[in-house]
């Protein structure tokens, strides 16, 4: 089931997602909130919108964005490259502020008057359904409310200089998120694509991840209490790489969707 949530009139509502791509495709609006209190509630307005006529945004409103660094070898390698770091022994994680979230469609803006290197990094990101601390990896499903598509965007050179990644990772719109959120994908072999103006830069499986995503939530959630909403972003392949004014950033990711967004330049 693809859940999104969407822009209607002066408000906004969550609706699940009817029929396949290529074919019309509506948006059945839904009666209460999938992650309020009593999700028993949620139900089917019977009201539907053309999917082309409305606008997505942001699948979440999360408390925070939990990423994930260095999880794929190969991406590990290149950033050795860039950045002089070694391949971790454990999963390396970082915040992204929630005022980092943005939706599908909605522009990245490139802040070119702090960062002279902005880059994508398509990943797998995951939907906390419930809250939860200290979840044993074999019950991490059933924390889990969906996954989406996310792009974890890096002012690079600003990475190297700062020595930590909350500058270059913190800017608003540097983190992509959406089109909707996919309740029955299988995150343990999906297929992973960007791609900038149609041409592919990364492609990957998710059965490549250093730390699978039962490790990383029970990793994450011994750490900190995650909340209904949150983000878990499960880090990005090899392949990343810089932007422009102007790019269009494709993220795709197989049984769950595709998330565009174009690169603007910040006023």
């Amino acid at each position: 089931m693809r859940v999104a949530r969407f822009a209607k009139g002066d408000g906004v509502a969550y609706g699940v997602v009817e029929g396949e791509p290529g074919q019309p495709q509506v948006i059945a609006e839904l009666y209460g909130h999938p992650f309020g209190i009593d999700p028993s509630g949620v139900r089917v307005t019977g009201q539907r919108y053309p999917l082309a006529e409305v606008r997505l945004l942001a699948p979440v409103l999360p408390s925070k964005v939990v990423a994930v660094g260095k999880n794929y070898a190969a991406h590990a390698r290149e950033m050795g490259e860039l950045l002089a770091t070694e391949p971790p022994g454990e999963p390396v994680i970082f915040l992204k502020p929630s005022t980092s979230v943005t939706g599908p469609g909605d522009p990245i803006a490139y802040p070119v008057k702090l960062a002279e290197r902005v880059d994508f990094e398509g990943e797998l990101a995951v939907i906390i359904g419930r809250l939860c601390r200290e979840v044993p990896r074999e019950r991490a499903e059933e924390v889990v409310f969906g996954y989406a598509c996310a792009n974890d965007v890096t002012a690079r050179d600003l990475q190297a200089r700062d020595g930590q990644w909350t500058r270059a990772k913190g800017f608003d719109t540097f983190c992509p998120l959406g089109p909707w959120m996919e309740t029955g994908a299988d995150p343990s072999d999906l297929g992973i694509t960007t791609t900038v103006n149609g041409d592919v830069r990364q492609h990957a499986r998710t059965r490549e991840l250093l730390w699978d995503v039962p490790s990383l939530i029970a990793y994450v959630s011994s750490v900190m209490t995650l909340l209904p909403g949150d983000v878990l972003l499960t880090g990005t392949p090899e392949g990343v790489g810089p932007v422009a004014d102007g790019d269009e950033v494709s993220v795709t990711i197989e049984s769950v969707g595709t998330l565009t967004n174009r690169v603007v330049i910040r006023d």
